[in-house]
């Protein structure tokens, strides 16, 4: 009994061994079949044939296990598939007997295996599934993109159009506030011309009547209807409004009906309608009650008659032809200031006036009279900003500037302009170029330009009392060229405008390679920002 437990657990251990053997052969082979469907998973994308790309991975993988499976377990390397010593690499016919009877054995089975698998193969499927799921996902990802784009894009044309829109409402209402203010001052405007021409027609002035209506209205359709930036002017205060009966009726005694307005303005600068004497004309020749002096009048009606009657004078002597007749009323108003001498002087010298000419002659006067000054260099542009019409030429341009421009030319280094400035040490002195000049001419003292060293600030200047304008405006001499060479919305140099012929500018610049020079421009030129246009 006991040798018979022995044979018998002896065949047992055996079979068991051969059965773990045979089943760790089929787990590495069915792990080598996952690996070989992964495998084909990662690459189906490669194959324009999903389904025949994975059948022909798949009887390649069938193929190898086949080949695997013909080896028996047990066999090594000089040994037969018996167990049998054989020398290494010696032929023997019953090797290759026995591999064909076990390849027979094996091809059987394989076949069966392979048809069956063929059968109720899943991975062909499953593979084109795949294929099929990911191109969908990939299309899904591609159109959910282009939908997140175009609701971008509209988002950015709705922020687009709603700050347009903004920026268009407010535009929109400031023409529409600056219309209305517009209509407001040519109704008044209207009511006191209305009142004007009755006076006038009143007494029978015809001829004289024709040529103060179109002046007139010449003037004002300009102040209404022209640039906004000459429509702002400063009124009178109420003390000098309640003189306009007193002062309409010695203009029209004296033959200045049409002036009563400027009268008023001369009144507002003199005296801004307050005191005993408010046409501050005590020391007038016309004054032969009360002392010549400063405050010597004690009836302002009587300062008004006398005032009147010595501005009439100056008009006269300066040749003033209408209300709008700005050029001779300047001349006018500084020898009303200086005396009429000046107004002589002055047509002999420049053929009438200038801020500079009245500047010299100011100097002159003093030196003469072993003063320290002599009269308001500046007192047109100060009696002219109450003066309905006191813009009316705005943006003729001046050429006094630009002849004190021209005799800088060929100046390199630009020492006299930064020091002048007040800079100790070279800085980019365009701008300095700029101020030196119109320092030269007195208007930086008048208010009718600024001192400025950076560019910016002078466009500021301008921006603020409404006398900019943007590229493409043909500007005039005098006027203040500003440039942006880098379109970065900075200006970064500046220059005077000696001339422009419409379709080219002529400037004259300071730090143009450290120089300054004669430039020219088209007038559509990409590099020019804008314009600062003096009220000369």
């Amino acid at each position: 009994m006991v040798k018979i437990k022995t044979k018998q657990t002896t065949i047992v251990t055996r079979q068991i061994d051969r059965a773990a053997v045979i089943a760790d052969r089929f787990r590495k082979t069915a792990t080598h079949t996952g690996d070989l469907t992964n495998r084909m998973r990662n690459e189906r994308g490669q194959s324009e044939d999903p389904e025949g790309y994975a059948t022909d991975r798949y009887m390649e993988g069938v193929r190898v296990v086949q080949r695997k499976l013909i080896l028996l377990p047990g066999k090594r390397r000089g040994r037969s598939a018996h167990g049998e010593n054989r020398p290494e690499g010696e032929n023997f016919e019953w090797k290759h007997q026995a591999l064909r009877e076990r390849i027979g054995r094996r091809q059987n089975e394989t076949l069966h295996i392979e048809r069956a698998s063929r059968k109720s193969i899943k991975i062909p499927a499953m593979i084109r599934n795949s294929h099929d799921t990911a191109v969908a996902v990939q299309k899904r990802t591609v159109e959910k993109v282009i939908r997140q784009k175009q609701i971008r894009e509209m988002v950015k044309r709705g922020r687009t159009a709603g700050q347009t829109a903004r920026r268009t409402a407010g535009s929109t209402a400031e023409r529409a506030g600056k219309t209305v203010r517009h209509a407001k001052r040519m109704l008044l405007l209207t009511k006191k011309l209305t009142k004007l021409l009755g006076k006038v027609l009143a007494g029978g002035c015809c001829f004289v009547v024709a040529i103060i209506l179109i002046c007139c209205l010449f003037g004002a359709s300009y102040y209404v209807f022209g640039d906004t930036s000459s429509a702002a002017y400063t009124q009178v205060t109420a003390e000098v409004q309640a003189y306009e009966p007193v002062i309409r009726r010695y203009a029209i005694r004296y033959g200045m009906g049409e002036y009563v307005e400027l009268i008023k303005a001369v009144m507002m600068q003199e005296s801004g309608g307050r005191g005993n004497d408010p046409m501050q004309a005590s020391e007038s020749p016309y004054n032969t009650r009360y002392p010549h002096q400063p405050g010597g009048i004690q009836n302002p009606e009587y300062s008004i008659q006398c005032g009147v009657q010595a501005l009439k004078q100056s008009f006269d002597a300066a040749h003033v032809k209408s209300p709008v007749d700005m050029d001779r009323i300047r001349l006018a108003l500084q020898g009303y200031n200086y005396g009429n001498g000046y107004i002589t002087w002055a047509i002999a010298r420049d053929g009438g006036y200038t801020v500079e000419n009245a500047a010299v002659f100011s100097e002159q006067q003093a030196a003469s009279h072993g003063w320290y000054g002599y009269g308001d260099r500046q007192y047109p542009a100060h009696v002219l900003r109450y003066y309905p019409f006191g813009n009316y030429n705005i943006g003729i341009g001046n050429t006094v500037i630009t002849r004190i421009a021209s005799t800088q030319i060929g100046n390199e280094g630009g020492t006299p302009y930064w020091s002048w400035y007040g800079f100790g040490a070279r800085v980019e002195w365009c701008a300095c170029f700029v101020s030196w000049c119109a320092d030269q001419g007195g208007y930086i003292e008048a208010g009718i330009l600024p001192k400025f060293s950076y560019c910016p600030v002078g466009i500021e200047w301008f921006q603020k009392r409404g006398q900019w304008q943007a590229s493409g405006y043909t500007p005039a001499a005098g006027d203040i060229v500003f440039f942006d060479w880098d379109g970065d919305g900075i200006s970064d140099h500046v220059g005077i405008v000696e001339s422009c012929d419409g379709t080219t500018i002529h400037t004259i610049e300071g730090n143009s390679g450290d120089r300054c020079v004669r430039r020219e421009y088209p007038v559509e030129s990409r590099n020019i920002m804008g314009y600062g246009v003096p009220k000369y």
